[in-house]
């Protein structure tokens, strides 16, 4: 019989991404904070983030500029006091950063004195005005890397490396009084068995739920996983159908996953037809520089109209230094598959990207459930409204996770440990003998969400996928319900989940509105709402 394994800890921190490690970096000096993280340390979107952080640094640019063009790229369902409380905040989450040891790119100066040079500036789409603040094109990574390094070293953060949440404890689900997280049941991959932690406070930092799609630039661990587990806690969710499609994925065999920046259409890359020809003039007066819904619609429909593969990214009219030195990360990685991004036009296709949606909270990252907090991508805020614009995304990392750390130390001393909690109970299940069901349940429902639930919907392919959905979640619940637990059952049980959330939302929004175009559909509403889901009591 294997050994019954609790932890506890003030803070229980689901995810190590910028929001998890930002947030427990705060809380650490006032609590013991318990980080887990699905698979190593590293592994998760905020490590693949190419582009930058969106801030207002130069004296031209001012934050109610960056506050319209959040607005714009919104299409109309932004909150606009989330945004300006966003980016009225972003320059100090920046400092912190710098302050962290983050090494943003600076200019170059004449007398090579690169200490007090200014910070390099980059523009992606839908931005007016330079104020990207980037390390390179591998922000994410440099990002990720200092903040995990001072949470290793740091005393009261313990790290649980390769530990999947399956299921969040609260008093309801232990028929207690009130309306309260209390920890998670967790499964330890290294022994693979089922271990409980304790909290006074639970955050979610789990980020999106783009492994939702068959073709995504996200990492493996992208499952929905927060998003799903607060579902079945009784919060509310809302803008599930607003899933970005980020417009140029590299479209080759041995690419799997890897994304091409914004930044190189910031700095003047074309999109080009398969006989070289440009063709986002066509579709935008702001070309290659329109808001990612409206790049990757017409890549789509460029795609769909000539039968093509995959357009063309092509940044080879800019000069070969320039090139290597903006984008290091890319252009080595194109010249180890054969493609030189100084001479040659990129292959690309679109691919999901980022989860609009989520789940909801208020402006301290607090959900509908007392103690349980959920920052990032895993959140609905109201920043992003239909469309989050570029570099907005590590931003809202930030500012909402020390917002969220103010109001969690605000409570801290007035919030008892949770009494005892009942360990896991496996009697009454056994190992599986059927893995295979797994893996097909897995490529049916990325496929049918793919070309169903994609870039252009119907109200007929939205009818498929729920009858699809619902069928997979009763075949996938019926496997949980009887054999143990593994992390593609997990994976499985949540995307499952997160998916019925999209179809349901997308089938409430009558209208095309940013990232959700629905040809049955294709006029906007006049006066646009969130789609919010309750879930039953």
């Amino acid at each position: 019989m294997k050994q019954v394994v609790e932890h506890q800890s003030d803070i229980l921190v689901i995810g190590s991404g910028a929001a998890g490690l930002t947030l427990a970096l705060h809380l650490a000096e006032k609590a013991k904070v318990i980080l887990l993280s699905k698979g190593p340390l590293s592994e998760g979107s905020t490590y693949y983030a190419q582009g930058g952080i969106a801030s207002v640094f130069d004296e031209s640019d001012t934050i109610e500029s960056h506050v319209a063009d959040t607005l714009i790229a919104g299409a109309g369902l932004c909150d606009k006091d989330v945004v300006t409380f966003t980016a009225e905040n972003a320059k100090s989450a920046m400092q912190w950063l710098i302050e962290c040891g983050v090494a943003f790119d600076k200019e170059e100066t004449t007398d090579g004195n690169a200490k007090d040079a200014p910070y390099h500036l980059t523009r992606e789409g839908g931005h007016s005005h330079r104020r990207i603040l980037h390390a390179a094109d591998a922000t994410g990574k440099e990002v990720q890397t200092t903040l995990q390094e001072r949470a290793l070293a740091h005393p009261n953060i313990q790290v649980l490396e390769r530990y999947n949440a399956i299921d969040l404890i609260t008093t309801r689900k232990l028929n207690r009084p009130g309306n309260r997280v209390l920890g998670a049941y967790v499964w330890n991959r290294n022994e693979e068995h089922v271990e409980t932690v304790k909290a006074k406070f639970v955050a979610l930092a789990t980020g999106g739920s783009s492994k939702v799609y068959q073709y995504t630039s996200n990492p493996d661990v992208a499952s929905g996983d927060g998003i799903a587990m607060a579902w079945r806690a009784g919060c509310r969710v809302a803008n599930m159908e607003f899933n970005q499609f980020h417009p140029t994925c590299l479209y080759h065999a041995d690419a799997r996953n890897f994304l091409l920046t914004e930044a190189l259409r910031g700095e003047g890359a074309y999109l080009r037809r398969p006989d070289g020809s440009r063709f986002m003039q066509d579709f935008d007066e702001r070309a290659e520089l329109a808001p990612r819904d409206i790049v990757a619609r017409a890549i789509d429909y460029e795609m769909k109209r000539l039968g093509a593969d995959c357009v063309y990214l092509d940044i080879s009219h800019k000069d070969a230094d320039f090139v290597m030195k903006h984008f290091p990360t890319i252009y080595s990685r194109c010249l180890e598959l054969g493609i030189d991004i100084t001479k040659d036009a990129i292959p690309v296709v679109p691919a999901a990207h980022y989860t609009c949606g989520g789940v909801m909270t208020d402006m301290h990252g607090q959900t509908d459930l007392n103690g349980l907090y959920a920052i990032g991508e895993v959140a609905y805020t109201g920043l992003h409204g239909a469309n989050r614009l570029a570099s907005n995304s590590l931003l809202e990392c930030l500012v909402f996770a020390r917002a969220a750390s103010h109001d969690i130390e605000s409570q801290l001393y007035k919030i008892q440990m949770p009494g005892q909690i009942p360990a896991w109970d496996e009697s009454k299940v056994s190992n599986s003998d059927e893995e295979v069901v797994i893996a097909h349940n897995w490529h049916e429902l990325r496929l049918f969400m793919w070309d169903y639930v994609g870039i252009v919907r119907s109200d007929k392919r939205l009818e498929r996928a729920l009858r699809r959905c619902l069928m997979l979640q009763q075949e996938i619940q019926e496997y949980y319900s009887n054999f143990r637990v593994s992390n593609n059952l997990l994976e499985l049980r949540n995307l499952v989940q997160v998916a019925e959330l999209i179809i349901r939302c997308a089938m409430e929004r009558k209208e095309s509105r940013g990232l959700h175009f629905n040809i049955d559909h294709p006029e906007k509403l006049d006066a646009p709402r969130p789609t919010i889901l309750l879930p039953e009591k």
